[in-house]
């Protein structure tokens, strides 16, 4: 792939797509401990054909952004609790856990690398920064890998769902997503390749994605596609699903934290019957690709049921998006601890 030139970016129209960038960061595992990493301007990971990765799938990653603020500063939004969910990941997996100030230090060194594609403020891009941990070196039987490679590489992209804040509707799905004593709660791989088929079914019969269901009874909403699932009730409670399958999204729990302390909702994780979605005056997709895609319509079964219109945006969804996406670029006050400036 032909590296980019930030020169060459219309930042005003991106996409989600890869970008070959001039530095990314690179860390090996071996011998029972990390070696010191280093930026890299190789865009391809040299790993042996017997790397576990490749043949049983222990790998995990994670996604996180740098946002531009109105002064021209660079932040990076809760890095964290990346760290954190990826040695969670790690830990399901058997790989070795990457230090939680080395990862936030790692992430700060590539957006400064990169410095130039970090998009303005005024476009409302974004350089996503991609963290993966994968076990490598020659191996032929199931079991954990001796060693392993960290590694984030960055992109400038747009909104993930096009249209971004715009209802677009969505159908539940026959499919699993992982099993619920599974790997849903990590973010591992081999979650997002199940979802694969599922996804692209639903993109040709009209809808943005699916909605997947909990695995035991297929009764109970559980995640939406690529992202995490929120309903706002008519008497105002924000709701999210609760389940030992769902991944814990970042976004969701600064959304319920926002929705409790900034808007004054009720909150709670809890079972939402697919059977119940009368409950929701309003209800969206939320992630860190797709912040918030508001969903207009879910169709379960042939019975389409619509949230508060196929056309425009509910009021609290409207501000929960206003006041995150505020947050991130710098234009709302954070909760403390939120914000890590990139140097």
């Amino acid at each position: 792939m032909t590296r980019v030139n930030a020169k060459d970016i219309d930042f005003n129209n991106l996409g989600f797509d890869y970008m070959d960038l001039p530095y990314r960061y690179i860390a090996r595992y071996r011998n029972g401990q990390w070696e010191k990493g280093e930026l890299s301007d190789d865009s391809d990971l040299h790993v042996s054909e017997g790397s576990t990765a490749l043949h049983y799938g222990q790998s995990a990653f994670e996604g996180l952004k740098a946002y531009r603020t109105p002064e021209g500063k660079v932040q990076l939004f809760r890095p964290d609790q990346n760290a954190k969910r990826l040695i969670a990941s790690c830990n399901r997996l058997l790989m070795p856990e990457f230090p939680e100030e080395d990862f936030i230090e790692a992430a700060k060194e590539v957006v400064k690398a990169n410095l130039d594609f970090v998009p303005p403020h005024e476009s409302g891009g974004t350089l996503y920064l991609r963290p993966i941990m994968m076990g490598v070196g020659g191996q032929l039987g199931v079991h954990p890998a001796k060693e392993y490679i960290f590694t984030i590489f960055a992109s400038p992209v747009g909104d993930y769902f096009k249209g971004g804040m715009t209802p677009t509707s969505f159908v539940t799905s026959d499919y699993d997503r992982a099993a619920h004593q599974g790997t849903g709660k990590s973010k591992v791989g081999g979650n997002y390749a199940a979802s694969l088929l599922p996804g692209e079914q639903a993109k040709k019969d009209g809808y943005s994605d699916v909605v997947y269901l909990d695995p035991l009874t297929h009764q109970n909403i559980e995640e939406v596609g690529a992202a995490n699932f929120f309903g706002i009730t008519k008497d105002n409670e924000f709701k999210t699903p609760l389940s030992p399958s769902i991944l814990p999204s970042i976004t969701k729990y600064s959304l319920l934290w926002l929705a409790e302390h900034r808007l004054g909702l009720k909150v709670s994780e809890c079972d939402i019957p697919v059977d119940d979605l009368d409950q929701f005056k309003e209800a969206g997709a939320c992630g860190t690709a797709a912040v918030i895609s508001p969903i207009g319509s879910l169709t379960h079964h042939d019975k389409k049921h619509v949230f508060y219109s196929e056309t425009e945006v509910g009021p609290l969804t409207t501000q929960l998006f206003d006041t995150l996406k505020g947050i991130q670029f710098g234009t709302v006050e954070a909760p403390e601890g939120w914000i890590v400036p990139v140097d």
